[in-house]
């Protein structure tokens, strides 16, 4: 490297002599502010700035341990010690953590909220209905409230508490039973009603209308939320045919979002299959389009959306598909126990099970207790369809009596099987054979019992068979 040249040198010595200067003079000013320090003139100091309360919270399956009070400013030390993933969330605002693993943290700054009264909950889909919300108070000056917040399960409970928490467990019962005794629904709105034909062609083509579009529907007595809906019902309307009918679908779209109708389950050619773009075009808001085929074989199956699916099926956009009749093993010993050989069936309905979305814990889009009971009497068959269109798994168990699953996604088995609680995944279909053998209520439920139970009662996926 080339030593510097004169003119270099004189530069670099003109720089040190400038910043000589600057710093003179800073000693100059603050000799001046000594000297009025001591001349007793009046002086702000902002002293240490004090360090914001910091609150732990714990989210758990299904709860969240949070104090009921909290003071202003405060930051909240989430983590998850559960084992699935889980969020924090206050209602109305802005203000959210990420989504945590098992064993994640994450710090809520509260400071930008007033003095007041606050929700919090988990949005992953089906936890803030299984117990994941709280309501706390934020108030000035406030210590970090030993009380754990109402909402969830917390450990430390009050004999106070207990008593209420037991008094509303019991009167979460109250509207079903009204509802199976007088007959009164306990909601407004009923899916699963069978859908029929608006014409039937020289032919024997049968024309369906469907329609898609955004709905109040009211999941449980007074909560209503914005449901996607075929033909405004949560399920869709029940699609029923006979092997060999040729079936048209005059599909009109008028939700917000692009669609289609996946026939999930159902044999036809692929240009039928529902799957934009690959099968068909993309079927915009306000347009229409024209689904045709023939349906050649027995099936149990069901229908939903499948572009946007993850949006449109949890909130509502599904409906069940049987064609002809499932076999039933009549005449038959299974297990030791002898089927009729005249059997006769006093009812058969699609039982649909739904976790997510605005819709949540459900059986045919309700939640208990506006779930609708089976009435029966002893020694009645009836046969039921189970159709997944959730997110989650559901082990389905009958009180009182077992279960013969005789088909599963619309194929008979070789070897029906007793089962008194069944497993069915996402997507899948059971058909399954029971007999009313001892009278009294026997519940009917999903034995995650997050699915089932909460706080403040009996929610979700809940029925019950009624033996007379």
């Amino acid at each position: 490297m080339a030593a510097p040249t004169r003119a270099q040198g004189s530069s670099a010595l003109s720089i040190f002599a400038a910043m000589a200067g600057v710093a003179a003079f800073a000693l100059a000013a603050l000799a001046v502010i000594i000297v009025s320090v001591q001349d007793d003139s009046p002086v702000v100091t902002s002293g240490p700035v004090p360090e914001a309360p910091h609150v732990p919270v714990q989210l758990r399956e299904f709860a969240i341990d949070i104090p009921a009070v909290v003071p202003t400013g405060a930051v909240l030390d989430v983590v998850n010690i559960g084992a699935t993933e889980h969020d924090l969330v206050v209602r109305n605002t802005d203000l959210a953590t990420p989504t945590l693993s098992a064993g994640g943290t994450a710090a809520l700054d509260l400071s930008s909220l007033a003095p007041g009264t606050y929700d919090v909950y988990c949005s992953i889909p089906g936890h803030e209905g299984s117990g994941m919300f709280a309501t706390i108070s934020i108030e000035d000056g406030a210590a970090v409230s030993d009380d754990v917040a109402m909402g969830g399960h917390g450990a430390d409970i009050t004999a106070e508490v207990a008593a209420e928490l037991d008094r509303k467990m019991m009167d979460s019962f109250n509207p079903f039973v009204v509802a199976a005794t007088e007959g009164v629904p306990a909601t407004e709105g009923v899916g699963n009603v069978p859908l029929e034909p608006v014409a039937i062609e020289a032919d024997g083509t049968k024309v369906f209308e469907l329609e898609a579009s955004i709905i109040d529907w009211e999941v449980e007595p007074g909560r209503f939320v914005e449901a996607w809906a075929y033909n405004g019902m949560v399920p869709g309307p029940w699609i029923r045919a006979d092997v060999g009918d040729n079936l048209r679908f005059e599909f009109t779209n008028n939700t917000p979002l692009g669609t289609d109708i996946h026939w999930h389950g159902i044999t036809l050619p692929n240009d039928q299959d529902g799957v934009a773009p690959l099968t068909q075009p993309l079927i915009g808001p306000g347009e229409s389009f024209t689904y045709e085929f023939t349906v050649i074989e027995p099936m149990v199956a069901m229908y939903h959306a499948h572009a946007h699916a993850q949006v449109s099926v949890p909130n509502g956009m599904f409906g069940a598909f049987t064609v002809g009749e499932v076999e039933l093993p009549r005449g038959r010993t299974i297990s030791g126990v002898e089927i009729p050989a005249d059997l006769e069936l006093v009812q058969e309905f699609p039982m649909v099970l739904n976790d997510a979305g605005v819709i949540g814990y459900s059986l045919d889009g309700k939640s208990f207790p506006a779930t609708a009971p089976v009435a029966v009497n002893e020694g009645d068959w009836f046969l039921t369809h189970y159709f997944n269109e959730g997110l989650q798994i559901h082990p389905m168990h009958l009180h009182g009596f077992r279960q013969l699953v005789v088909a599963r996604d619309g194929v008979p088995l070789d070897s029906p099987f007793w089962v008194d609680t069944l497993n069915v995944a996402p997507g899948e279909r059971y058909s399954v054979l029971v007999q009313a053998t001892v009278p009294g209520v026997w519940v009917w439920h999903c034995h995650i019992l997050t699915h089932v139970e909460r706080a403040d009662g009996m929610f979700g996926m809940v029925t019950a068979v009624i033996v007379s």
